[in-house]
């Protein structure tokens, strides 16, 4: 049975707002996350991902208020990021109206958290998000990093999204360094790793700039859920768009 394809419009999180970079940094302003969410429920996106980005580079976490706001203004499914490093943290954060949280950082420093989280609150409200970049060095070829992008820890991100789902992870979410916010492609080979890798809903996050690189996302990729940013900020295109494309290209999806 052909997966139906999900698109998911991401709202990065700074200060109370939505912003956007390339490479993780050049920070823009791309406008209000409550107006930008309801927005995009309204063109028909099937999910909504909010991360507070610098969360963890600052040390705090996820600012619930800019969550509950989020949540209260749409029905649709919404997963959080950013800041949650606890099994607390997990839980006020699905109490303010989330349906999946999205850990990083926190988990690659104690793995046990995913499998702690996943029996408390069951796979499905789990997402792993694994940032990577290019490192030969690697068997791989793609070395995990953290904290925003901005350490490298020396591991395979490969054998850690197989150690994720392991540990009971629902949902795996790369995004390659080397192509997020570029509007240049996803990075195919990287997203194709991950979804050979894992038995698991793959996100493709990072870099999607036209119609075609959805397509490429779900079928060279292999991921369920097109994760997109600044396509849909600055309107270059609209999701229907996007789903109309993909369905004459052949796939599933929900208009």
């Amino acid at each position: 049975m052909m997966n139906i394809i999900k698109i998911m419009p991401c709202l990065d999180m700074k200060e109370g707002r939505v912003v956007k970079g390339i490479h993780f940094v050049n920070i823009k302003e791309a406008g209000d996350p409550v107006e930008n969410a309801a927005f995009y429920e309204k063109e028909g996106a099937d999910e909504l991902a909010m991360l507070d980005i610098a969360a963890t580079i600052e040390s705090r976490k996820t600012r619930l208020e800019w969550v509950k706001n989020v949540s209260s203004a749409i029905k649709i499914p919404l997963t959080v990021g950013g800041g949650i490093s606890a099994l607390k943290d997990i839980e006020l954060v699905l109490k303010a109206g989330v349906n999946r949280i999205s850990m990083n950082s926190a988990a690659v420093k104690d793995p046990d958290l995913v499998r702690q989280a996943s029996k408390k609150f069951g796979k499905d409200k789990i997402t792993i998000a694994i940032d990577a970049r290019r490192n030969q060095q690697i068997p791989s070829g793609f070395e995990l990093v953290i904290s925003g992008g901005t350490k490298p820890v020396g591991r395979d991100a490969i054998d850690w999204a197989k150690q994720c789902q392991e540990l009971g992870a629902g949902v795996i979410l790369p995004t390659s360094m080397d192509g997020d916010g570029t509007q240049t492609g996803y990075d195919l080979e990287f997203t194709r790793a991950i979804s050979d890798a894992v038995d698991l809903p793959v996100v493709a996050s990072g870099g999607a700039g036209n119609l075609e690189h959805f397509y490429e996302g779900a079928v060279k990729g292999g991921a369920q859920i097109l994760l997109a940013a600044s396509v849909f900020h600055y309107r270059i295109l609209s999701i229907r768009e996007v789903k109309e494309y993909l369905i004459m290209k052949g796939l599933q999806v929900n208009l």
